[in-house]
């Protein structure tokens, strides 16, 4: 089959360019981004009751839902967060692979079975259930010169003008405005003037209700009519009211002593915000952040440049002195990676070349592999296509690495063309006929084998299997397709370039030749010298082999290293209670400090928004430091990490530490791990914390862990108003009323709607705030009792005679983990210790510390990392199994393959050594690398040991054909493997950005890879003369013997 694509040189082109154009077709077509979707997906519930605190809504709102989520299809695990702004999300994560879709129906639907059971006040807030993507592409931040703007025109002109263009471009999954004040219709009562006219809060939200309504009055002369009626007439009313001054005309009272009154008498009615709980800034100046997240599976790089085009085209319509900037965007992270990426491949290849031409010495027998190189490499995008991935980090690797993959088999072909052309003086079209029909066996094994190491990692499960998967597939696609050009395209190349006889060796050449000549002699001394001392050469494979097991056991693992992705992230912490003024002011502190470095671009601030528990509390901040270009800085990201921490906690008042960004964006908020203390027994938060404590201060004792920090306070100064509810009910006051009426003047009480710009704004009660700054205006309030026959208004009675306020401590804000109490604890492995470790640290301290009825539980990364447990021996078990398989039927025997599977634990010491030289944990990145090296080293392997059986074919002794193999295969080894460890040189020394990935996954395959060349090629002999019967060698369905005695026949 193959003398037809050597005689068809046309044929074998035509079959190239149609996989070249392939390719391209599919390459412009494929999404781009960081990673493949390896996030969970999660689905978010939202509840709202002002004014409740977080013990109300952990125990009435989320204890509900919680009891009913349990049992949704692929839920791997949910966490709520109740804090007293009166709102509680609830998060449940779902198995990676699971269509969020219906997940969100399924939430849905078990909410609906919940909502029953929850507070009226909530009911009537609404419950919010949404698919929430974790993938925060950027953010843009609205801001303007003029006075006039003020941060509630800012969010409100976002909201009608610019939010909704956001939401519909291509590749946005949603959009939000951080900390935004919609519209709302304030009505600030005055508490002393309702008492003094005997109107109570009851009165003024039933006074709103039914005048600010909208009402369906009917029509004049609709069917049934008579016959002779001959118009139709729509009757309408007044609707719902639109600005303030409508709102201060509503009567609250019409038969009172003195008219009628007003809402305007007893309240300033004015258009507000909604809430006044959290503030933006950039670069010290106020404005509004828009949050816009990527929705799953699209092109993080066009969404983001679709979207800046967008905002450049609204930008032209916006109000004098308005403007924009994007103070945060991840597109800009993985656009610098992919550059780099990118930048490493151009590098690799020249590299290969370089290598390749000084093997072949001659620039017509280089251009035949490298020619395979983009034919390969392009092709594979058609593969990436059909199996619906991305162009992403891992699936760029994968290319890279293959770079010196796939010119192997061509340089398999070429290199025994030209053996056969100087040794057997033949003419380059017989050559490579014959070269052909005697490598074509090998290439095909090393393409099964390769595609045997890489297929079955595909099928693993969770976010190892979905990064092994892309890495796997994308090498598998280029190797098959490098395959198929070395049996068609390469031997027709070498028909028609080679020529006869190279020109005259130069002075270069023939040094560089004479020593691989003295290099080769040695290399086959010592081959030959195992081949007498078997002994002694077994015994240093079993120390190879031992050295293998201890070097897993002693690098510590890790999931995936920390990047500096260009910006870090500072929490601000104030003291309990702290105002929102005052936070804002520390964090302005902070950030004018940290302004001042040269590395630093921009400081993006939210005050009032803590990112790691996602609770709205005014008395935290978190703060975006966005830094200057990777090549325009000397520091990293985690000198700057110190640098802030260090700014942080010299502040008076309050505090702020900053950490890196997790690697992995939506997996957790950081780049450490993050665990729950839960109670599995008592309720108590107090107790919790106790606990927490206890095992917080064990874990600071401990050097390999640092960053060790919570939120969670449980004895945060708290009032408690005790009503008498005896007295009420003796006085004939509701003890509902009372609550309402503490709602609707200390919190904010929803009444009803209204309209403005085409949407629908809340109207809502709350006491000026005057009326509401000490403790004692608590009493100060005053609710009316229910009428009677002999007092038909009823009395206003004073809150103080019903009741009395204690001084207590609570929670601002608790968190619940799969149903139980649950404190979380943020931190990470100190410098050099990898996360594995100090998972497996935090493990042994919980389980010495904690009492019964405690226990830990993992949460984001740190989840993911125990969950993928052993998915990386599983899926190295699996590769070697596969490889001796497909070797078992490629050589018709079972000995031999072990012959080839001998060779895995020599690469896989190189890079164990390689890794735990540069102080690197054992990743994902380095264990993709290691199933590399399995089928590399067992490509290496495959050469020697099907060149040995074919000469033991052509009659010679065993030791004899496994020195001879060794001999000829030498240089096409060498040349091979130093193509491809020179392709991953720029990996190991990469810098820029993504550089820790590329270092950790070029680090191990490059030592494996030198350990495999010159040192698993002396043994590869020896382990074939082990496994080889003299007497009878079975290859390709001949049996020497067998065929022997046919001969004698």
């Amino acid at each position: 089959m193959t003398k037809f694509f050597i005689t068809r040189p046309i044929f074998a082109s035509v079959l190239s360019i149609i996989i070249v154009l392939s390719g391209l077709a599919a390459a412009f077509q494929l999404p781009v981004a960081q990673y493949p979707e390896i996030a969970p997906p999660t689905v978010q519930i939202t509840a709202s009751y002002p004014g409740a605190s977080a013990d109300t809504l952990s125990k009435t709102v989320a204890a509900p839902i919680e009891e009913q989520l349990s049992g949704v299809d692929n839920l791997l695990y949910f966490n709520s967060s109740a804090d007293s702004s009166g709102t509680l999300v609830i998060t449940a994560t779902f198995d990676i692979g699971t269509d969020i879709d219906q997940a969100t129906f399924n939430v849905s639907n078990r909410v609906n079975i919940a909502t029953p059971r929850l507070p009226d006040e909530v009911r009537r807030n609404g419950l919010i259930v949404q698919k929430k993507s974790n993938d925060i592409l950027m953010a843009a931040m609205l801001t303007s010169t003029n006075k006039e703007h003020d941060r509630l025109y800012l969010s409100n002109y976002g909201t009608l003008n610019v939010l909704d263009e956001l939401k519909r471009i291509n590749g946005v999954g949603s959009a939000s405005i951080i900390g935004g004040q919609d519209y709302s219709m304030r009505i600030w009562l005055r508490p002393d003037r309702m008492a003094q006219l005997g109107i109570s809060t009851t009165d003024i939200a039933s006074a709103i209700g039914a005048q600010n309504n909208q009402y369906a009055a009917g029509k004049i002369g609709a069917d049934p009519a008579p016959a002779t009626q001959q118009l139709i007439y729509t009757v309408t009313a007044k609707g719902r009211l639109v600005d303030p001054a409508e709102f201060g005309n509503i009567i609250v009272r019409a038969d009172g002593p003195n008219g009628i009154l007003y809402l305007k008498d007893v309240a300033r009615i004015e258009l507000g915000a909604q809430s006044y709980n959290a503030s933006s800034a950039l670069n010290g100046q106020t404005g509004v952040a828009i949050l816009v997240f990527l929705q799953s599976g699209a092109n993080a790089l066009d969404t983001a440049s679709a979207i800046k085009d967008k905002l450049n085209e609204l930008q032209e319509s916006f109000p004098e002195g308005m403007t924009y900037a994007i103070p945060y965007d991840t597109s800009d992270f993985v656009s610098s990676t992919i550059d780099e990426v990118f930048k490493t491949f151009a590098e690799a290849l020249v590299l290969v070349v370089l290598v390749v031409f000084l093997f072949l010495q001659s620039w017509r027998a280089t251009i035949i592999p490298i020619i395979a190189v983009p034919i390969s490499l392009i092709g594979t995008f058609a593969g990436l296509y059909i199996f619906g991935f991305s162009i992403n980090l891992l699936t760029l690797f994968a290319m890279i690495l293959a770079i010196g993959i796939v010119v192997d088999d061509a340089i398999v072909v070429l290199e025994n063309t030209e053996r056969l052309m100087k040794e057997g003086g033949l003419a380059p079209l017989p050559a490579a006929i014959k070269s052909i029909s005697q490598v074509s066996a090998a290439v095909i094994a090393i393409v099964l084998v390769l595609c045997a190491v890489f297929v079955p990692v595909a099928f693993q499960g969770g976010i190892a299997g979905q990064l092994y998967r892309q890495f796997a597939i994308t090498v598998a696609i280029a190797v098959v397709i490098s395959g198929v050009v070395a049996l068609t395209l390469t031997p027709a190349l070498c028909a028609m370039i080679l020529k006869g006889a190279h020109e005259q060796e130069s002075t270069f050449f023939k040094k560089f030749n004479s020593g691989f000549s003295r290099l080769t002699k040695f290399y086959t001394n010592i081959v030959d010298l195992t081949l007498h001392h078997k002994i002694i050469g077994a015994v240093a494979f079993g120390g190879f082999v031992i050295a293998m097991i201890l070097l897993f056991r002693t690098v510590p693992g890790s999931l995936v290293p920390s990047e500096d992705q260009g910006y870090i992230i500072t929490v601000i912490a104030m003291p309990d209670n702290a105002t929102l003024s005052r936070t804002t002011k520390t964090t302005e502190d902070i950030r004018a400090m940290v302004a001042q470095d040269s590395a630093v671009a921009s400081e993006f601030a939210i005050n009032g928004f803590e990112l790691f528990t996602g609770a709205n509390k005014t008395n935290a901040a978190t703060m975006f430091v966005r830094m200057t270009d990777w090549d325009e800085r000397s520091a990293s990201a985690d000198d700057m990490v110190g640098k802030v921490s260090g700014i942080g906690m010299q502040q008076p008042d309050g505090l702020g530490f900053a950490v890196n960004p997790p690697a992995i964006r939506g997996l957790g908020a950081s780049a450490g791990f993050e665990v729950y203390v839960q109670s599995q027994r008592d309720s108590d938060p107090i107790k919790l914390a106790q606990v927490m404590n206890n095992l917080m201060d064990a874990m600071r004792v401990e050097p390999t862990l640092t960053g060790l920090n919570t939120f969670f306070r449980p004895n945060v100064p708290q009032l408690k108003i005790e009503v008498d509810e005896a007295k009420a009910i003796s006085l004939n006051v509701k003890i509902a009323d009372i609550y309402t009426t503490l709602q609707s003047t200390m919190g904010q009480y929803y009444v009803n709607d209204f309209n403005k710009n085409g949407r629908t704004y809340r109207v809502q009660l709350q006491a000026e705030p005057e009326y509401r700054m000490q403790p004692e205006n608590l009493g100060k309030v005053y609710v009316r009792s229910q009428p009677t026959a002999e007092n038909p208004a009823g009395n206003m009675i004073q809150l103080s005679a019903l009741s009395s306020i204690h001084n207590v401590v609570g929670a601002e804000q608790l968190e619940r983990y799969n149903g139980l109490l649950s404190a979380k604890i943020f931190g990470s492995g100190a410098a050099g210790v990898s996360s594995g470790d100090a998972i497996e640290t935090v493990e042994r301290i919980a389980k010495v510390n904690l009492p019964d009825g405690y226990k830990i539980a993992w949460t984001g990364q740190a989840y993911q990392e125990k969950r993928t447990g052993n998915a990386a021996l599983i899926a190295f078990a699996f590769a070697i199994i596969m490889v001796f398989l497909i070797l078992a039927a490629q050589f018709e025997t079972w000995a031999l393959p072990l012959a080839v599977i001998m060779a895995v634990p020599f690469a896989l010491t190189g890079a164990l050594l390689a890794v735990l030289f540069r102080g690197m944990p054992n990743d994902i990145y380095f264990q993709i690398g290691l199933i590399t090296l399995i089928g590399l080293a067992a490509k290496n392997a495959i050469l020697i040991v099907e060149f040995a059986s074919q000469k033991m074919e052509e009659g010679m002794p065993v030791g004899q054909a496994a020195l001879e193999a060794a001999r000829l295969r030498f240089r096409p080894i060498v040349m091979t493997s130093m193509a491809f460890v020179l392709g991953i040189v720029p990996l190991v020394i990469a810098t820029g950005a993504g550089a820790a990935a590329r270092q950790s996954m070029g680090t191990g395959v490059f030592g494996g890879m030198i350990l495999a060349t010159f040192v698993a090629t002396i043994f590869i002999p020896l382990f074939f003369t082990w496994l080889t019967d003299d007497q009878h060698v079975r290859h390709h369905g001949h049996i020497e013997g067998a065929d022997e005695e046919k001969d004698a026949k």
